[in-house]
């Protein structure tokens, strides 16, 4: 469970986005919580596993879901200073119908659209 606690599968997910235009003065784009809980799944299987949560999503049936727990924990080490790399954001729901994310052919609904609570957003900072 190391490398979950360590915060590096973060970090290199977040660096490896693959739409990354460097030369951009937006800097680099944000992912979702779902979005890193999905790429999480495909790079750390065994981590996953051992964690026992499902990706996240309406319809699984619980509250908590990977993409909640790896929010929070990216939520609370940049709340706490632990980690400085990465930043976070919000995606509003204002005029937002709904959202899916494609994982692996399995269609994942967000369980956040249309609710008072808000897609929370990371990206790595630019150095």
């Amino acid at each position: 469970m190391a490398r979950i606690q360590s915060g590096r599968e973060d970090h290199k997910i977040l660096s490896d986005v693959t739409d990354y235009a460097s030369d951009h003065h937006f800097g680099r784009p944000f992912l979702t919580a779902y979005q890193i809980a999905i790429e999480f799944t495909h790079r750390y299987p065994e981590d996953f596993a051992r964690l026992g949560f499902p990706v996240g999503g309406i319809g699984i049936g619980q509250r908590s879901s990977l993409a909640q727990y790896l929010a929070k924990r990216l939520s609370d080490g940049i709340k706490a200073g632990r980690i400085t790399c990465i930043e976070g954001g919000f995606l509003s729901n204002q005029h937002l119908s709904d959202i899916y994310f494609d994982n692996d052919g399995e269609s994942i609904r967000s369980s956040l659209t249309g609710t008072q609570f808000t897609l929370s957003t990371f990206r790595l900072r630019d150095a």
